[in-house]
């Protein structure tokens, strides 16, 4: 294809940088003494294998404390079932050591890499700093600038025994247990190297040892489908502040129905079951338990409360600063409790309840402790969400709460004015409110004492730029071995319509004027938002641009950053307010930019966004005259309970909000180019949906196009599959835009 050869290769090399995230310091933690900050990183900008570092903040220097190619060498990373599912639940685009947890004053760590469970001191025997060693002992050299020790004096990385197939692992508070999931239960190790493993609770025979028949539907300490992929909780275990216990998740995934991938590449492959809970069925049977921190798990005891009314076990916060914090959801979200438990009786307490006539949501990172047993919490107000302290709000109207990132002497949040620009904040009881960056693009911060790590990510520069901040002094920056791209992009920012709709437009570089055919590339549903003020988000769309077009992106009702109103207006209907939302914004738009050809208009998107491009040109082949779709939703009762449920009720008590967002009943009316694009092995949204539309499509003999991608999930990350798509969409809308659509 002659897009692969433009601009440089960008195509290419935005696929072995996997979107330019290798090499960018990531997954940040601060110590609670303020005087060391880890966190992962990998090599280089092209290198996918990340390492783990520690940032010493009295000598400023950083150091790589274990190394993913030192465990494994130059062979392949060998991933279980489990983890390869976890990785896609999270979108994770790296390997190595993509994960890791610390004990509270961290001076350890856990992680697994390859399915085994390592543990890494993060300071000298001497208390004096963390020394940077790989996996063998062998310390290869930080960035530039960063300081090393001798290698005698460095501690290695120590492997603790446990079965094949570790994921999750996580050091109890004092550092003397690390627990960890393999298969369906959940073990822990003593770090002192005092004996085997043991378990802490697995259904009989699930463990290996018990020889009773193995309950093969029941997990202990995994997050269910759904939680990881939809609720934001990867993690289904939480140790007690003395370490002596933990509350532990059973999942049983008994009446949930199976579904199957296959990968039509190798038909001697055996086809993959999955636990899949679609819309309108039953839904993993989820509860908490108390378990000793022994082996066998000692004495069990259920934390209690309402799971008929709340049957979503959304998250699960154990601090030393209160009880054991639990917010537990309706099914059909349209209420949701915040729970302290006892966990000497099992009982709990509410402590908060929120209601919405459509669907109650929150801030992630919600509820929290604070020092004192404070309760955070959000409430909506006035089209914002705020923040409140024990029932007091203390965020102003208007400043949107996004999410909150650190909680105990102070919460450390992210919010914004305005929907494409984020930026950092801190509340506590002593100093108030205070803004801690101004950047005006995305940023976040982590730390609520002294000591924050910020990232920033701006129009103004390329990628994030991190930095620790120290209270009185200046900023220092974590090194970014980030690929610089060989796109540089430029884009106008519109307010449009009148629901001042957010907006970015790029036209080709150096274009001197004449009209452009058109691309849209919406996501355009809930939970994501595109148009942001940070310039990575704009390199594909700038690259498209160049190829000569002019690419037009817009948010609209039912995107994050507007507020609770702005997001309910897509309440029992998907697809009208946001196709209405586009098409609105492709005629403001066209007033402001007279570059824009509207007789020549594509759209493209994947996921959400996939299903939008199809809806626009089933729906409106007025105005969009061509759509790729990338693994889109093309009949809602397919896709799961947790997310379809939220915005269109149960199908059985809402079966009109379905037929209204499905693009089945469309299909006898496609009149314009339409290719559908689809992974064989997404588990998310199962090609189930892009066959169904395509043989209905068939049966009413409208011509389109289908490509199967065998072997690929949701996330397409491989580098040729990755760099071949964003090429293939260039090369059909020169074609399918050739020319000026006939009305």
């Amino acid at each position: 294809m002659d897009a692969l050869k433009a601009t440089g290769g960008f195509a290419r090399q935005q696929a072995r940088a996997r979107r330019f995230t290798l090499g960018v310091p990531r997954s940040f933690t601060v110590a609670p003494d303020g005087s060391r900050v880890v966190f992962l990183r990998s090599g280089a900008g092209d290198d996918p294998a990340n390492s783990l570092w520690v940032y010493e903040v009295a000598s400023g220097t950083e150091r790589e404390v274990a190394s993913a190619r030192a465990v494994l060498g130059a062979g392949p990373e060998a991933l279980s079932p489990e983890e390869r599912a976890r990785r896609e639940r999270s979108r994770e685009l790296a390997g190595g050591i993509v994960g890791y947890s610390c004990d509270r004053p961290v001076e350890h760590a856990a992680f697994s890499l390859a399915g085994q469970l390592w543990w890494v001191p993060l300071v000298d025997e001497d208390g004096t700093g963390a020394a940077g060693a790989d996996a063998s002992g062998a310390g290869p050299p930080g960035p530039p600038g960063a300081g090393q020790r001798p290698a005698a004096a460095r501690p290695s990385p120590v492997r603790l025994p446990a079965p094949a197939g570790v994921v999750d692992p996580r050091p109890d508070p004092l550092g003397k247990l690390v627990g960890f999931c393999a298969g369906p239960a959940l073990y822990a190790v003593a770090t002192a190297g005092e004996g085997p493993h043991f378990v802490l609770a697995a259904e009989a025979g699930n463990d290996g040892e018990v020889g009773e028949p193995r309950a093969e539907h029941v997990s202990w300490g995994s997050a269910e489908f759904i939680a990881a992929e939809e609720m934001g909780r990867s993690r289904g275990y939480w140790w007690a502040p003395d370490g002596g216990s933990l509350l532990a998740a059973r999942v049983d995934t008994s009446p949930v129905g199976v579904w199957w991938t296959a990968d039509a590449a190798s038909p001697g492959a055996h086809p993959e079951p999955h636990r899949y809970p679609a819309a309108g069925t039953a839904d993993a049977l989820v509860s908490l338990w108390l378990l000793e921190a022994v082996p066998g798990g000692g004495r069990r005891r259920q934390i209690g409360w309402d799971a008929e009314r709340y049957p979503y076990l959304v998250s699960v916060q154990w601090v030393p600063e209160g009880p054991p914090l639990l917010l537990v959801e309706q099914r059909d979200h349209k209420a949701c409790s915040v729970l302290a438990a006892d966990p000497a009786s099992g009982a709990t307490e509410e402590l908060a309840r929120t209601t919405d006539p459509a669907w109650v949501s929150w801030p992630a990172g919600l509820p929290a402790w604070l020092e004192g047993g404070k309760l955070a919490w959000a409430r909506a107000d006035r089209a914002t969400w705020r923040l409140e302290v024990d029932g007091e709000l203390v965020t102003p109207p208007g400043l949107q709460v996004r999410e909150v990132a650190s909680a105990g002497r102070s919460l450390v949040f992210s919010a914004s004015s305005e929907p494409e620009v984020v930026e950092a904040w801190s509340w506590s009881p002593t100093t108030g409110l205070r803004q801690l960056t101004r950047q005006a693009g995305v940023s976040s911060a982590v730390g609520d004492g002294p000591v924050k790590v910020v990232a920033s990510r701006t129009m103004r520069w390329h990628g994030a730029k991190v930095e620790v901040h120290v209270e009185g002094s200046e900023p220092r920056a974590l090194a970014n071995l980030a690929e610089t791209p060989v796109v540089e992009p430029s884009v106008t920012f519109l307010r449009v319509g009148e629901r001042q709709l957010s907006v970015g437009v790029c036209l080709p570089k150096g274009h001197a004027g004449g009209k452009l055919p058109v691309i849209m590339a919406p996501y355009g549903g809930p939970g994501h938002q595109r148009v942001l003020a940070s310039r990575g988000g704009w390199l594909e769309a700038q690259w498209t641009a160049d190829q000569g077009f002019a690419v037009v992106v817009a948010d609209g009702r039912g995107t994050p950053g507007r507020g609770p109103e702005w997001e309910h207006e897509v309440y029992l209907d998907l697809a009208g307010p946001v196709l209405e939302d586009q098409v609105a914004t492709l005629q403001a738009v066209a007033e402001q930019v007279p570059e824009l050809d509207l007789s020549r208009v594509g759209v493209q998107g994947w996921s959400f966004g996939g299903y939008l491009a199809a809806l626009a040109v089933l729906a409106r082949p007025d105005v969009f005259h061509a759509a790729l779709a990338g693994a889109p939703v093309t009949d809602w009762r397919l896709y799961d309970t947790y997310y379809t449920e939220r915005f269109l009720g149960h199908p059985a008590h809402h079966p009109e909000a379905y037929e209204r967002s499905s693009l089945l009943r469309l299909a006898p009316g496609l009149s314009r180019p339409l290719m559908l694009v689809h992974g064989l092995s997404d588990d998310n949204v199962y090609a189930a949906h892009t066959l169904e539309l395509s043989g209905a499509l068939f049966r009413a003999q409208r011509v389109h196009s289908v490509l199967p991608l065998p072997g690929i999930t949701h996330v397409a990350s491989q580098e040729a599959v990755a760099e071949g798509l964003l090429a293939l969409g260039v090369e059909f809308f020169r074609q399918a835009l050739a020319s000026p659509a006939a009305g």
